[in-house]
This record gives C-alpha cells, structure tokens and sequence, in this order.
C-alpha cells in the first residue's frame, strides 16, 4: 500500500518502497485552472528537496512544482506532454508529473498526511 503524503507548495509524492510518484494536489490544479503545457524533467536528474522538479503553465499561470523530497528522477509521465489536462482531470491518478529514487526516506517527515494537509488547504481557503 502506498502512502501519500503533501507539502505545503501543494505537490505530493506516493511512496511505494524507494520511489515516489510527484503530482500537484487536487487544490493546486484547482488555483490553476486549465493546465496547458507541463515541463517535465529528464531521467536522471537529481533533484533537491524544495527544488524545482517542473514547470506547469495554465491559462491563468506558470508555477514551479517543487520535489518534496531529493532523489533522482526514474521517469517523466511523457503522456502529460500530448495532453496537460490530464493534470486538471486526474491529478493524483494520471495526471502524475514525475517518479523518482527518494535519496533519504527521512525527508518525508517534513511533510504532511493526507488529514493534516486537507486542515492545511482550509486554513488557507
């Protein structure tokens, strides 16, 4: 079973084992709206807890998306290129934007469950 857990710039990582899977929440997609174009980054890259992991643009926008946690990217979701709504339709399903090696699991600490973010997105609504 995968555990999911979300950082207060609105990415979340699943983890199974040593990898995570890195999307933007349903709120973040939300403040978006129509998700355009994503840039997405390459295999191998490594990437820095808090640094930038992505580029999604939307109709209102252009944000960073932040890697909740350092590791190096094992995969793109290539199919966010030919169709960025996936984003705004499935963001924590197909809509992901990135898989990764977590370097140091001990990161995830820094972040919140799934209850604690849902308090975090209304204390900011």
């Amino acid at each position: 079973m995968a555990d999911i857990f979300y950082s207060k710039e609105h990415e979340y990582i699943r983890v199974e084992g040593d990898t995570g899977t890195v999307g933007i929440s349903p709120y973040a997609q939300e403040q978006l709206g129509d998700v355009v174009f994503v840039e997405l980054p390459a295999a191998g890259k490594a990437l820095t807890k808090g640094g930038e992991a992505a580029v999604v643009e939307s109709v209102k926008a252009a944000s960073e998306v932040y890697a909740p946690v350092s590791g190096e990217v094992i995969e793109a979701n290539a199919a966010l290129e030919a169709n960025p709504a996936t984003v705004n339709e499935d963001p924590l399903g197909a809509g992901w934007f990135l898989k990764m090696r977590i370097a140091d699991k001990a990161e995830l600490s820094g972040l919140m469950s799934e209850a604690d973010y849902a308090e975090y997105v209304k204390s900011i609504s």
